[in-house]
């Protein structure tokens, strides 16, 4: 059931519900934090604030192809299994769940989830197969080990809202808490999808919080929104980003466009840039 490592790892259901069931029985609140694997600080934030409000922290480590298209980065998303569990014991993990993909997915699966909402758009117009299969692979999750928490970066804040619809709307019995995005000393964004970065694309990357950082000042002024999305398009250009697929200020509630042209409630203004074949997005209150 187990793997040599220092965290113990399932990677079948059957165990996985073994291992919770005897934790449910004692009484014990779970937290579960879905990852991807390819761990980093942001990563382990999350299991730090589950650890801080459940008994015991379950982390997945799946790498789900339902979320990404045919011509996206599946094939070389990073995978270590092994460094990630290392980091997850010493981050306070109790048990790491790392299935293969024949054992969420199964030759005769056949079922898939469609949402709405917060998922119709920015990322969901851009990447229209990844918020279905998010939805998928994190209810499937959901069911497998029942959490009573489950903790999700606000990185991924359209990732967020789409979970926590999803969530309200079956009526699962799950709370879903957000943690702040952790930056690096220049404040990027941390990512797994940092690691394809050249020092050279590295240095540019850095500039995209401030970029979004001046435009929030910007919308929160009451400039137009449409100014305000523009400029920081043309910023982003002008400091070196290939191109741009969105700069968008929208309510921070529910990622629905405000009503008239300037920002007369929390709101969050997000982005989506490429440098050479890296995607990176980020975003910010306002």
């Amino acid at each position: 059931m187990t793997d040599a490592s220092p965290l113990s790892v399932v990677r079948a259901v059957a165990d996985l519900r073994a291992v919770v069931g005897d934790w449910k029985r004692q009484g014990l609140k779970v937290a579960l934090v879905p990852t991807m694997g390819a761990l980093h600080e942001g990563h382990l934030t999350l299991v730090r604030e589950a650890g801080r409000r459940a008994d015991r922290v379950v982390a997945s480590n799946f790498v789900n192809p339902t979320q990404f298209a045919a011509h996206e980065d599946l094939g070389r998303y990073p995978r270590r299994q092994e460094e990630d569990a290392r980091l997850l014991a010493g981050a306070g993990c109790d048990l790491m769940f790392a299935p293969t993909v024949e054992e969420m997915y199964p030759d005769s699966f056949a079922t898939s989830v469609v949402v709405a909402g917060p998922a119709l758009e920015l990322e969901g117009a851009f990447r229209p197969a990844m918020f279905g299969g998010v939805a998928l692979v994190v209810s499937k999750l959901f069911n497998q080990v029942q959490p009573d928490v489950a903790v999700f970066g606000e990185k991924d804040y359209q990732q967020l809202m789409v979970i926590r619809r999803f969530t309200r709307d079956l009526d699962l019995p799950v709370d879903i808490v957000g943690a702040p995005t952790q930056r690096d000393g220049w404040g990027l964004a941390l990512s797994s999808r940092n690691a394809y970065l050249s020092e050279a694309e590295l240095e540019i990357a850095r500039r995209l919080n401030g970029v979004l950082a001046e435009a929030g000042v910007m919308a929160a002024s009451g400039r137009p929104l449409a100014e305000v999305e523009k400029t920081a398009q043309e910023a982003l250009l002008a400091a070196g980003f290939d191109r741009v697929d969105y700069v968008a200020v929208r309510r921070a509630d529910d990622l629905a466009p405000f009503e008239g042209d300037v920002a007369d409630a929390p709101g969050r203004i997000l982005a989506a840039a490429w440098l050479g074949q890296t995607r990176l997005i980020d975003n910010m209150a306002v």
